[in-house]
């Protein structure tokens, strides 16, 4: 009975110790006093914490903006029926790809045809008349028929070359040949063409249905060159020149930076107090933007350079903030104190400190992990 005790005092006692062994292993290595902290090295190591000094940095000064992505008006085609009628074929639908001159829908009218016979009617008369208008002026020359005869006959036939040459432009607009119409080949469907390449982005029809000269068949866009167009508030419009550079976001898509240059700028004030500011896309081709996009962006009007440190380094408590410099590395420890700063513009990572002076150029900073010191 006494070993049993004994072995399991041994035991308990052996318990304890490791507990407080496992205890010590475990409490934090970070040690504060008032407006002052102590890292131990392995800390420092193992937290990848890391050291830096204040920097001269460049601060854009911006003007914030928005807009849109979009197309010049040249590469924006609104698809028309020349003349009403029927859709007799449609193929296409949105996001389809075309290419210039490629058919996109064909339409039936029988008004077509009576075009066609005028047309024909018109061009038989020509001959005829052209005859007597030559017959004519032989005679008026050997003074045999009147002058009222011959303008008569000059009137008819440069009507009727009129009326010839109206009609074969109407064919021409609806895409029927009218070489094809003088074999006798009458056709009551005109075809409508691409008139530059790109995607569909609106079909408005569909087989079967009317449309009038006025409707809106298909839009064609082509996204080949595409620009920014932003809206800058009056007060601001000033400052703004030909070349300055554009650093925008496209908010609902992507948190990258891209570039851009202003090209042109507005010369009128619209309803809004703003003019429109065109800019130009840097590696437009890299990107896949689409007309209509959102933008938030900046136009960069100058450059200021100023005292700056990693934004890492700054740690924000009670709306106050803080950076960490160090005060002396002994023995296994760093130790460093806790200041209060005045920040300023934040820029790629940096960020100025506006009461920089009260730092000497020796100083060094914990530039990363200060968030975690002081969250422990």
């Amino acid at each position: 009975m006494k070993k049993r005790i004994i072995a399991l005092l041994v035991l308990l006692i052996v318990c304890y110790s490791c507990g407080e062994k496992k205890s010590a292993e475990t409490t934090t290595e970070t040690e504060y006093t008032e407006g002052s902290i102590t890292l131990s090295e392995a800390q420092f190591t193992n937290s990848g914490m890391t050291l830096g000094s204040l920097e001269e940095k460049s601060f854009p000064v911006t003007i914030a903006v928005n807009g849109m992505i979009d197309v010049p008006p040249e590469n924006r085609a609104v698809v028309n029926a020349t003349l009403g009628g029927y859709i007799k074929r449609t193929p296409l639908l949105i996001g389809d790809v075309v290419k210039k001159g490629q058919l996109l829908v064909t339409v039936e009218n029988p008004e077509f045809i009576t075009l066609q016979q005028e047309y024909m009617e018109v061009k038989q008369q020509l001959a005829y008349l052209k005859s007597e208008y030559d017959r004519q002026q032989t005679l008026m020359d050997e003074k045999i028929t009147s002058q009222k005869s011959l303008l008569r006959a000059e009137s008819e036939y440069k009507s009727a070359y009129a009326k010839y040459k109206g009609l074969k432009k109407q064919l021409q607009m609806l895409n029927i040949s009218s070489a094809e119409v003088e074999k006798g080949n009458i056709s009551s469907v005109a075809s409508i063409f691409a008139p530059i390449g790109g995607s569909i982005t609106q079909v408005n029809i569909s087989k079967g249905s009317y449309v009038s000269p006025a409707s809106p068949i298909l839009e064609i866009i082509d996204n080949d060159h595409i620009h920014l167009e932003l809206s800058v508030f009056e007060k601001d419009i000033m400052n703004i020149k030909k070349g300055q550079p554009i650093r925008f976001r496209i908010p609902e898509a992507s948190k990258k930076i891209f570039q851009a240059e202003v090209y042109l700028i507005g010369t009128s004030i619209d309803e809004n107090r703003t003019i429109k500011v065109h800019a130009h896309l840097k590696k437009e081709g890299a990107n896949n933007f689409l007309t209509g996009m959102f933008v938030d962006a900046e136009i960069i009007t100058e450059n200021t350079t100023a005292k700056a440190v990693a934004s890492a380094a700054i740690v924000e408590q009670d709306d106050k903030f803080y950076i960490l410099r160090k005060l002396d590395q002994k023995a296994n420890t760093y130790n460093f104190e806790t200041i209060e700063i005045q920040p300023g513009k934040v820029f790629e990572g940096y960020t100025e400190i506006k009461n920089a002076d009260s730092f000497s150029t020796s100083d060094r900073f914990l530039t990363k992990g200060a968030f975690d010191v002081f969250g422990e």
